[in-house]
């Protein structure tokens, strides 16, 4: 392993000197990070894909997370906000994705703080140092960082003392093969296939009403298409549901009697009730091959062919929904030395932290820039971005994450080793608490 140095700077290198943090991504963990470092009086610029803050999560905003507000206000961000006489929500409230952005999120960006330095329409395509790439030593901590992004207008680069890479893993789905690469076909039927967390009984309605849906996974993704799907075929006659997973059961869908939050630990129970009233399909021990059109290239219903036993087996759907969870998308970050966990791709000591066969959400430690600092002095990945395939990420951990790497930026030491995180037992992950609502993967 690498030797870090973990000694907060106490002055900058003079070519650092007068350049601005970057940070990738404006869901709730950028916007953190440029609450607290605003806090701090350091200098930023907040770099967002999308053509408003949270796009990620007005994606899913149909969504009612099962954290309450308590669990997804950031303590820095609050007291921005309060100077202006922003009043917190209920704190026992569960908000929906899309209130959680109107509410929280939108107004905390618009602060002149935050908006002044924030460019909406940039995607970050490359990382790396300026002149040096990661096979060059001499002068890298002093050398600024180089991100190049892409505008409406064109490719341009930007400059950096330190990088911040909230950038999140909805936009990047794990595979829906088991073998974690794409099944043989899947081109071919790509518009049949949705992402996670599809609007089924709003904007897209239309594709799922009257059809036959296969949803793909086994966690709280998949939990929450499969209880919406329930509630539309209530509604629209011919809706058909099948649940397929790759192992004997559906674990992670489980939760704990004994979970403070009542709403995440009734989805296991719902989901259970449909499988045995017939309502939902299960197809479990069935790893997808192969994907393909029947009738040819003009119809619109999809084989799915897998292995399951000792042989293969064949279902046929309208539509796929592949709920199989995410991943980082590490290719901007060829350049930037880093050490990841081999398994789950998180920070490598963050990783055993984390890891999904040992952890719930609220049994991960807290943690901070010390469990995330790379060997790319001054670059971090937070939020679920930091957490790569682990399922457990929250975003209570995530704004202490970012608090103490604001601390570390600002040279404040002692502020920055002290992490201290309370979560509710089992942890703070998301579901909705209305009959008709489901699960995300999300806080």
């Amino acid at each position: 392993m690498t030797l870090i140095d973990l000694t907060a700077p106490t002055t900058l290198p003079a070519r650092l000197q007068g350049l601005p943090v970057a940070i990738i991504g404006a869901g709730p963990i950028g916007l953190a990070t440029a609450a607290n470092l605003a806090e701090r009086g350091i200098d930023f610029v907040l770099l967002e894909s999308g053509d408003r803050v949270g796009a990620s999560i007005e994606a899913w905003g149909h969504i009612r997370l099962f954290s309450p507000w308590k669990h997804l206000v950031d303590p820095a961000s609050q007291r921005l906000l309060a100077e202006t006489g922003w009043v917190a929500p209920p704190a026992d409230s569960l908000p929906t994705g899309g209130e959680l952005v109107e509410a929280f999120l939108a107004p905390l960006a618009a602060l002149p703080a935050i908006a002044t330095r924030t460019r909406l329409g940039v995607t970050v395509t490359d990382v790396t140092r300026e002149g040096m790439d990661r096979t060059r030593t001499k002068g890298r901590a002093q050398t600024p960082f180089l991100l190049r992004v892409r505008t409406a207008d064109g490719i341009e680069e930007l400059t950096a003392r330190a990088v911040v890479d909230a950038s999140g893993t909805y936009r990047s789905p794990n595979s829906l093969g088991s073998s974690g690469l794409d099944p043989l076909g899947l081109p071919e039927v790509a518009d049949l296939v949705s992402h996670a967390l599809p609007d089924v009984l709003g904007r897209d309605r239309a594709l799922f009403a009257g059809r036959h849906t296969l949803v793909v996974g086994a966690g709280h993704s998949a939990a929450n298409t499969l209880l919406n799907l329930a509630a539309l075929a209530e509604q629209e006659p011919g809706t058909r549901i099948t649940w397929v997973i790759r192992n004997a059961t559906a674990a992670r869908v489980s939760t704990s009697p004994d979970d403070e939050l009542r709403a995440r630990a009734s989805i296991g129970t719902r989901v259970d009730a449909l499988v045995a009233a017939g309502r939902i399909e299960l197809v479990d021990r069935f790893e997808i091959v192969r994907l393909a059109r029947t009738g040819g290239a003009e119809a619109s219903a999809v084989h799915v062919t897998g292995r399951r036993g000792d042989g293969l087996e064949t279902l046929t759907a309208d539509r796929i929904v592949n709920a199989t969870g995410f991943r980082p998308n590490l290719d901007m970050l060829r350049e930037i030395r880093l050490e990841l966990d081999d398994i789950v791709e998180a920070p490598r000591r963050l990783a055993p932290l984390i890891d999904p066969n040992v952890h719930s959400c609220g049994t991960v430690e807290p943690h901070g820039f010390a469990e995330l600092t790379q060997p790319e002095r001054d670059f971090f990945i937070v939020g679920m971005k930091s957490y790569g395939r682990a399922p457990t990420f929250l975003l209570a951990t995530g704004y202490e994450q970012v608090r103490s790497v604001s601390a570390w930026l600002a040279g404040d030491s002692a502020s920055a080793r002290n992490v201290e995180l309370v979560l509710p037992a089992t942890g703070v992950c998301s579901t909705d608490a209305a009959p008709a609502g489901g699960a995300s993967c999300c806080s």
